[in-house]
């Protein structure tokens, strides 16, 4: 078996941090915003034992976990990056049933425009600070999207949202008006 390694990255989320791992977890992304939310991840379950541990999300090959306002960093990243470690050396299950993610999408040319760029462009970037975005809905020129993970009440979030991506989605789907945030 070869040694998995972990490290580190803080991301815009000050509550939030990423520990990245030389192997994939999950084909795709999964956010677990609570405890009751975990149950079908034996790996999330794990996490939510430690009673600072407020939020987990996994994608690709990281998984970003929210602490609690009292929690410091300094006092229980090492604990989390040994629990992460022996966690995926012990290959613990991210979830139970695996759902195969073949990215499709649905509606109109238009809606299927905003998904492709969202999916190609904006994806990537979010999952670099420990995020994901997911397409909820566009009318009437607006497009809502849901923010999870390190995004996921993220103070640089909003500047993100409107500066970055509705400027992107503005430029290459005209139809785009505004990019608003659902709530979680």
């Amino acid at each position: 078996m070869a040694t998995i390694n972990v490290y580190t990255e803080s991301t815009p989320n000050p509550s939030t941090m990423k520990f990245l791992v030389n192997k994939l977890l999950i084909n795709g992304s999964v956010d677990f915003p609570d405890k009751e939310k975990a149950q079908t991840s034996p790996f999330a379950k794990e996490l939510f034992k430690f009673n600072f541990v407020t939020g987990v999300f996994f994608a690709s090959n990281f998984v970003t976990i929210t602490k609690s306002e009292e929690a410091d960093w300094s006092d229980i990243e090492a604990i989390l990056k040994d629990f992460v470690k022996g966690a995926v050396e012990s290959e613990l299950k991210v979830q139970e049933i695996v759902a195969d993610e073949n990215v499709s999408f649905e509606g109109t040319e238009t809606e299927i425009k905003i998904q492709q760029v969202l999916h190609d462009y904006v994806r990537p970037a979010v999952e670099q600070d420990g995020g994901a975005i997911a397409y909820k809905a566009f009318e009437n020129g607006i497009v809502t999207v849901e923010l999870r993970g390190s995004c996921s009440g993220c103070p640089s979030s909003t500047i993100t949202l409107k500066s970055g991506i509705e400027g992107l989605l503005k430029r290459m789907v005209p139809e785009v008006e505004e990019v608003v945030a659902e709530a979680m």
